[in-house]
């Protein structure tokens, strides 16, 4: 499938809008010169018939000056007594004014000619009847070239980001469910393997377990997948937000990883909190933003599997107006080829990923708690930081 590459598609179409409308008024000017450069030649006609007093040279000097003004493609047609047509000239049709089909016609016509133009002379005489100019005529057109041009732009802007944003919107739904999958598959794959114990004799389960430790387990299993079920939840609808402490949803972000880290990585993993007391509470759901950052750290103890190194999480007071959320790793760093789409659904950096922790996290911090989170440049390493409006600000 060939990927349409959208702003070079717009780019194009916007290229092409602009070198045609070059190329139109171009013509309509060199039209206007060419008319210039008539009227002169008209004026020197003129100015030679008057200076000259031979009866031949002004009969001569009005030949040409006809024959000027014809050279305009001016559309010309004289009349005389009861509209008969005595005389035409660059009319957008060929018809014979000796014939009667064709002098129905050019009376036809006349009547176009009179609705935009008011005839000159007597009507019992000769009477002119005539239109615009090429020139004339192209520049009638441009304003509804310009809103046509103006029109086509918007048309095909908004086709362009309506269409990313449906793109976007399956990749998100795709990622989302994949990993909805991968979170329920690891509760459900250690219910069926529970399961399997219970039906095992009391003498033959591992480790002699009895009955209240595997319930235990179970009811550890159901609410795993109570919490994932009720995450996901929250995502699709708009969840009451109330005060909260940062310093609180961090804690209990470090406790529940305190049990994981040594279970996700091979090799150790430091993961050091420094949250200092009296920050500003923030408005927010606990659920989610408990989510958020647990996606951010999942991050950066992908980078650092196989590896081992420091998670620091830290957050400072900005201003009384936000609460900053720092969350830096010493690992590899993010390829410079998608540092600026990390956060956008379905991409990643490792090879298996699917993209879409660190797109839940921007839903929630951006879409949910009306926050910004951003990866900042560092020298190694990665630092995603996490601002959150404060709940007095």
């Amino acid at each position: 499938m060939i990927r349409v590459k959208w702003p070079v598609a717009l780019a194009t179409v916007f290229v092409l809008l602009l070198g045609w409308w070059l190329v139109y008024t171009q013509q309509i000017v060199q039209q206007l010169e060419e008319n210039s450069v008539l009227l002169s030649r008209i004026f020197a006609e003129v100015q030679e018939g008057l200076l000259t007093q031979e009866p031949t040279r002004e009969t001569q000097a009005l030949a040409n000056l006809q024959a000027m003004v014809l050279e305009t493609e001016v559309p010309l047609v004289v009349t005389g007594p009861r509209d008969t047509v005595l005389y035409h000239a660059n009319l957008p049709f060929d018809a014979d004014r000796l014939t009667p089909e064709g002098q129905e016609r050019i009376k036809e016509y006349v009547k176009v000619l009179d609705a935009v133009n008011e005839p000159i002379g007597d009507p019992t005489f000769n009477r002119i009847h005539y239109g615009q100019t090429p020139a004339v005529r192209r520049l009638v057109w441009i304003p509804a070239l310009q809103v046509g041009g103006l029109l086509l732009t918007v048309v095909v802007g908004l086709t362009v980001v309506q269409t990313q944003r449906r793109a976007e919107g399956e990749r998100a739904w795709t990622a989302m469910a994949r990993e909805l999958a991968h979170q329920l598959g690891t509760p459900l794959s250690s219910l069926k393997g529970w399961l399997e114990v219970l039906r095992l004799p009391h003498g033959e389960r591992p480790g002699d377990l009895d009955d209240n430790e595997i319930a235990s387990s179970i009811e550890e299993d159901l609410e795993r997948l109570e919490r994932v079920s009720h995450r996901f939840e929250l995502i699709g609808t708009e969840p009451e937000l109330e005060s909260l402490s940062v310093r609180q949803v961090v804690s209990d972000l470090e406790h529940y990883l305190a049990a994981r880290i040594p279970r996700l990585t091979r090799k150790g993993v430091d993961l050091t909190v420094d949250i200092p007391q009296g920050l500003p509470r923030v408005k927010g759901n606990e659920v989610l933003l408990f989510w958020a950052l647990e996606n951010v750290v999942k991050n950066s103890l992908d980078a650092l599997a196989g590896r081992g190194g420091k998670i620091t999480i830290y957050a400072r007071d900005i201003g009384g107006k936000w609460v900053s959320v720092r969350v830096r790793d010493t690992g590899p760093g993010v390829p410079a080829e998608i540092r600026d789409k990390i956060f956008e659904p379905g991409v990643s950096s490792k090879s298996g990923g699917w993209g879409v922790g660190l797109a839940l996290s921007r839903r929630i911090v951006e879409g949910v708690h009306s926050g910004r989170i951003e990866l900042l440049e560092t020298q190694e390493g990665t630092t995603i930081q996490i601002r959150l409006p404060a709940a007095d600000a």
